[in-house]
Formats: structure tokens, C-alpha cells, sequence
């Protein structure tokens, strides 16, 4: 039986409100396709339409976006091919973050980085067997070629998984609020993990994807109190992401891309904090050259 096709996203953003600071990055995006040339792992979750680099673009030239940074998702499991691909054909417009096997060998990774890969992504089991989990070896490799270790817990999990993670060398960034139950409010003892984990200073999170992270509709309320927790705790280590193009939203209302960018005023209304998160914070961590614009 073929895993499920997931529902596409809205093709119709809207300009948003918010003014986008030279050189933002929108710090994760999926893309997929043709089909015909990169078919999906046996062990996906799901299929996609193709989500083309040339869409992308599209999008982010009417959000105000300059960069996007490529996050292998589960469609590809941990093959590379199309990550790269796309790397080669637009080197100025994407940088990438590759699901990767822990027999993964330095000279694989060096090539990789070459085509602009900047982090390797690891998840919870919970996401899916076929995909990376964490391998202190792989870690060490990508620290040493100054890239991120990402890392997907399942949500509620991220206490099981603090230590280890602490444990590897290098930046580690966590995927979708660190896949906090928003319900839970900011008094829940995942929420204080997270904190702590933030007060080390080698730990960053993306605030994205607030679908994942609560069953509610936009504008997702009950994830507001946690951005705006974050911002207050450690703003300097926060970057934005949309989640486009917001897969495994089946029988769920599919957000527009230029609502979803709009939540960064309510969640951080200060501006230069805000032009911080998404443009100098993001370049910082997955080496995007200064903006060209002004």
C-alpha cells in the first residue's frame, strides 16, 4: 500500500505586513520532484506533488525572502541526490542540511560541504526507522567542518534526549520549538529542559512549524506564550523557518506562507531583534554570504 499523498501547500501567499530585513533566510524548507527523476523512499510517511527550487524561489521573492536553507525531509530518507542536485543549480539562493547514514565517511561530508550542505539533520525514532539517528561519530565529523547537528524529537521528548545531545561537540540546532507541546504552556518541564539547554550557548532553535506542535489552526495561539518565552530567554539564539511545503497536513486547514512569516510580529515585536532572527542569526549559522541589497 503507497503511503498517503500529502496535501500541497496554499499556491497563493500573500504579501505579507512584515518587511523582511536584507539577506533573511527562511531556515527550513522541503523540496521534491520531478518525480520521475527522484522517486520517494520505500519508508516514507508520505508523497509529495513536486515541489520545485524554482517554486521556492517564487515564493520567497514575495515573502521578501533572499535564502532558503534545504532540510532533507523523509520523503528521500538518506538520499542525498536531490539535495545536492539543487545545490548545484542554484549555489547562491540555497544552502543544505543532509540526512546521512552513520557510516558516513569525512570524504562524503567534505564533498558535501562543497556543494553548500551546512548541518546534518538526526530525528527521533518516532519519525520514521529509515531516517538518521543520533551518531556522536557523524556529529563529530559535522562539527569539525563547522556545520549544525539538527535534531527532531518526536513531540514531549525532548528531556530523553537533552544529555545525549549536549554530550556532541559543535552547534546544535532543534527543529519546530524543539517539538514542545504547546498545551503544556511554558511552566512544563520540557519547556525548562529547553531553557537549559539554551543556556549552554551552543544550543539554537528554529522557531517554525508551530502546526507541529499543536492540533489548533492558525494563527496556532497556544504556541504564542512559548515564542515569546524564547525571545525573552535567549533571543541571539533563535532562527525562523517556514516548514513550506507543510507536509503531513491532511484533514488540517493549510496555512498561508505570507500568514505564517506574520506571526513573527506578534511573536517578536521588536524589530532589530526581529531583523536579527531572520537575517543575521540565520546567514551566521548556516554561512550565507552578506546581503547584497539594501
Amino acid at each position: 500500500m503507497s503511503p498517503p499523498l500529502t496535501p500541497p501547500p496554499d499556491p497563493n501567499p500573500k504579501a505579507p505586513k512584515l518587511r523582511c530585513p536584507p539577506g533573511s533566510v527562511d531556515c527550513q524548507i522541503h523540496l521534491f520532484g520531478p518525480a520521475t527523476e527522484y522517486p520517494f523512499d520505500p519508508g516514507s510517511k508520505y508523497v509529495s506533488e513536486d515541489m520545485l527550487p524554482e517554486e521556492s524561489i517564487r515564493i520567497q521573492d514575495i515573502l521578501g525572502l533572499d535564502h532558503a536553507v534545504i532540510v532533507s525531509g523523509g520523503g528521500y530518507g538518506m538520499d542525498t541526490r536531490h539535495l545536492c542536485d539543487t545545490l548545484r543549480r542554484f549555489p547562491d539562493r540555497f544552502r543544505g542540511v543532509a540526512l546521512l547514514p552513520a557510516e558516513t565517511s569525512m570524504a562524503e561530508m567534505e564533498r558535501l560541504h562543497g556543494l553548500g550542505v551546512r548541518g546534518t539533520r538526526f530525528v527521533s525514532p518516532r519519525h520514521g526507522t529509515h531516517l538518521p539517528q543520533i551518531s556522536e561519530r557523524v556529529a563529530a565529523m559535522a562539527a569539525e567542518l563547522g556545520w549544525v547537528t539538527q535534531f527532531y524529537p518526536g513531540q514531549g521528548e525532548l528531556e530523553s534526549f537533552a544529555d545525549r545531545l549536549l554530550a556532541l561537540p559543535g552547534r546544535i540546532v532543534l527543529d519546530h520549538f524543539a517539538a514542545i507541546p504547546a498545551a503544556g504552556g511554558t511552566d512544563q518541564p520540557a519547556f525548562r529542559t529547553l531553557l537549559r539547554m539554551l543556556d549552554t550557548g551552543r544550543v539554537w532553535v528554529r522557531i517554525s512549524g508551530p502546526m507541529r506542535c499543536t492540533k489548533e489552526d492558525f494563527p496556532y495561539p497556544s504556541v504564542t506564550p512559548i515564542a515569546q518565552a524564547l525571545v525573552a530567554h535567549a533571543p541571539e539564539r533563535l532562527v525562523w523557518g517556514s516548514d513550506w511545503p507543510h507536509v503531513n497536513m491532511a484533514g488540517r486547514v493549510m496555512p498561508n506562507d505570507g500568514d505564517l512569516l506574520d506571526l513573527m510580529l506578534e511573536w517578536v515585536p521588536d524589530e532589530a531583534v526581529r531583523n536579527r532572527i531572520l537575517s543575521d542569526q540565520a546567514r551566521a549559522l548556516y554561512d550565507f554570504p552578506s546581503p547584497k541589497r539594501a
